[in-house]
């Protein structure tokens, strides 16, 4: 019994220095020999399910801490990867739940506090997050990933300045971290510093950050070649992460305006009934009570979960679909008499593919309506400082010509406003021949 413990031991050290060295299958190999020797061994279980974290197998990691709790439960080091596993499972307030009693048992461990701030950050309780990561970087000043997400939090808060210090403090403990880069370009651009978010995002992409994602930044600032449409990961992010607060912000703040002038303007061509439509981009669903009162049925397609969520519940849509909306227009299996789109397109620059997709599902004699930023240059489409795309108006005529489609009306009015400014746009109507 003595050997095998003392075997035992030695596959555990070892298992402790692959992990400690990153090499993860090792780790798990030694571990479980040392489970082997001497089973149900707490530490042993707690190791071997923070492996299979980093292995991306919380799941498995789960049933472990499950294990090592039961004999244990007490064990601050069980708890706290639980809260990890069930993090990495998106069951965030569950991790919370762990996170709080490792404060509770052990006092005050600085990596319960980042752990607790992340879970925190995932609920979007940034105000809570600040006061975590405080505490964590009083014990750990040197950490450059908290002094990171002490910025994002901040961020949140729309305390700029405050949050591109925290930037700063973790690029100058790390100079490759892509992601504070890319953070600090994005308030530079928000507070028209355009040369420096320039080179924020130069950075960013020298630092292996996100290719698609930082060179659509870039073009912005810089007035470079603009990608078709903006990334798909940036525009779910932005969306689900803004559902909550979208609708007050847009009426209050922006003054948005663009369904109501849509659908009053499409009254105007004719006292007509809709069978089916489609709400391209439907968002919180801020078309589907006024489309519902033209139309027997309202369809609805969005790129962001926590926006369907909402348009969802207002109960006026038939189907809502998570979709890239060139995408489900590609394979849509049913036909519409309407198609719109509010404030959609500028998050589309190139809008081939849609106008191509909406011909194949519009009926002949559809209608086809939507608003657009009023593109500044001469081009067909810019990609413009604010992250919004714009088009020409002879852009949208050309299209419409191409995929058969009649234009009907073009309206120039706000969509809504930026700086208290107003947003020149388009509002255009077309019919399928």
């Amino acid at each position: 019994m003595t050997h095998d413990f003392e075997t035992a031991k030695e596959h555990f050290v070892d298992g402790v220095a692959a992990f400690e060295a990153g090499r993860f299958a090792d780790a798990e190999r030694d571990f479980l020999a040392s489970l082997a020797l001497v089973p149900a061994r707490v530490s042993t279980l707690a190791n071997l399910a923070a492996t299979r974290i980093k292995l991306s197998r919380p799941e498995e990691a789960l049933a472990l801490l499950e294990q090592a709790i039961a004999v244990d439960p007490e064990n601050v080091d069980a708890w706290c990867h639980r809260g990890e596993a069930l993090a990495d499972l998106g069951r965030h307030d569950e991790a919370l739940a762990c996170f709080d009693r490792v404060v509770r048992v052990a006092g005050h461990p600085a990596l319960a506090w980042f752990h607790r701030a992340s879970a925190l950050a995932a609920l979007q309780r940034p105000g809570e997050v600040l006061a975590d990561l405080d505490r964590f970087l009083a014990a750990r000043p040197d950490h450059a990933d908290a002094w990171f997400r002490h910025g994002q939090a901040l961020q949140s808060l729309d305390r700029h300045e405050q949050a591109l210090a925290s930037y700063a403090q973790a690029l100058a403990l790390d100079p490759e971290l892509a992601p504070a880069w890319s953070s600090r370009g994005s308030i530079l651009t928000d507070l028209r510093r355009t040369d420096e978010a320039a080179h924020a995002f130069e950075r960013a992409l020298a630092c292996g950050g996100d290719p698609e994602l930082n060179g659509y930044f870039l073009a912005a600032v810089t007035g470079g070649p603009a990608p078709a449409v903006a990334p798909p990961q940036y525009v779910q992010s932005l969306f689900d992460d803004y559902a909550g607060s979208f609708d007050e912000h847009l009426t209050k703040v922006l003054r948005y305006r663009a369904p109501a002038v849509l659908i009053d303007n499409l009254r105007a061509l004719g006292n007509r009934r809709f069978r089916r439509a489609l709400d391209l981009g439907c968002g919180t669903g801020q078309c589907g009570p006024l489309v519902k009162a033209i139309a027997e049925l309202v369809d609805g397609v969005d790129l962001s979960a926590q926006m369907l969520g909402q348009a969802r519940a207002l109960g006026v849509y038939e189907r809502l679909e998570q979709a890239e909306i060139a995408a489900y227009l590609r394979a849509a299996d049913l036909r519409y008499d309407l198609v719109l789109a509010a404030d959609v397109f500028i998050y589309v620059g190139d809008l081939e593919p849609v106008f191509a997709g909406v011909r194949r599902v519009l009926d002949p004699g559809g209608v086809f309506c939507f608003s657009a930023e009023l593109a500044g240059s001469g081009g067909d489409f810019e990609l413009k400082p604010t992250l919004r795309y714009g088009q020409s108006e002879r852009y949208l005529r050309a299209l419409a010509q191409r995929h058969g489609f009649s234009v009907e009306r073009v309206l120039r009015q706000p969509i809504r406003e930026d700086r208290q400014q107003p947003v020149a746009g388009l509002y255009v109507y077309l019919t399928a021949a």
